[in-house]
């Protein structure tokens, strides 16, 4: 079955190679581009799904004050409100799910492309679907100082994809996201493992998957900024409205000293 998601996509990326003359990261940069733009729908339709239930969360939290203690309430309640307001509380996660083969399917892509070993050469070519494309095997592994089939020796891809996955995870939380609770505390948790857990990953995969890495995440930044999803204010050292000047005529949020 993966072999009807992967022929193809390293068939095409392949093609992106000879037609950028034989350069494996403009290969994959090209090809990564093309993926979320056609995935981009899937994209919107997710944010809409995730925005309305955004909208609904204190009618949602007047409900768990209401049935606190009975679940079987509290369920039959949440229901009728989703009903009422036409949304579906797994539209959020379906678009994911069919992004996953997508995903896995690229990834594998990539690895199978950079192969260098005999074997994998063999497999390589069994898997493109133009004969007239099996000469250009094996693709040219080299850019700048790395062997894209093996990981980055001086660690700048990975570094990149520790930052470019923080500022997109930064980026994509909701203000919401910032006012205390258990969702709060789970989501400040993700923006901080996710980032790291990529930035392992970079340290042992090959350097052609860093490559893809940073390049989606870059264009998931300007995906959702065009789409006005982008929290900029995420990025700041300080949440607006702390540790800032107060506007004129209001006081300073600091203790004064009491006089003596």
């Amino acid at each position: 079955m993966w072999d009807l998601i992967l022929n193809p996509f390293i068939t095409v990326l392949v093609f992106l190679y000879q037609l950028l003359g034989q350069n494996t990261v403009l290969a994959i940069v090209a090809f990564t581009i093309l993926i979320r733009l056609l995935t981009h729908p899937l994209t919107v339709q997710q944010q809409r799904s995730l925005k309305a239930q955004q909208e609904l969360q204190p009618k949602l939290k007047k409900l768990q004050e209401k049935y606190k203690g009975d679940r079987e309430k509290l369920a039959q309640a949440q229901m009728e409100l989703y009903r009422e307001a036409g949304i579906n509380p797994a539209g959020g996660c379906l678009p994911l799910l069919i992004q996953f083969p997508i995903l896995i399917g690229l990834y594998q892509a990539i690895i199978q492309v950079l192969g260098a070993t005999p074997l994998q050469l063999l497999d390589l070519s069994g898997r493109i679907l133009v004969p007239q494309l099996n000469q250009l095997i094996p693709l040219s592994n080299q850019f700048l100082w790395m062997n894209l089939a093996e990981p980055d020796p001086f660690y700048v891809l990975p570094v990149l994809v520790l930052i470019t996955t923080w500022a997109q995870q930064r980026l994509l939380t909701p203000p919401a996201a910032d006012d205390g609770g258990q969702a709060a505390a789970m989501t400040r948790s993700m923006n901080t493992v996710m980032p790291i857990m990529f930035f392992f990953f970079s340290l042992s995969f090959a350097s052609g998957l860093s490559v893809y890495f940073v390049v989606s995440n870059l264009i998931g930044i300007v995906q959702y900024a065009m789409m006005g999803k982008a929290n900029l204010g995420n990025l700041l050292p300080f949440k607006r409205g702390q540790n800032a000047n107060p506007p004129a005529g209001e006081p300073s949020p600091r203790k004064s000293t009491p006089a003596k």
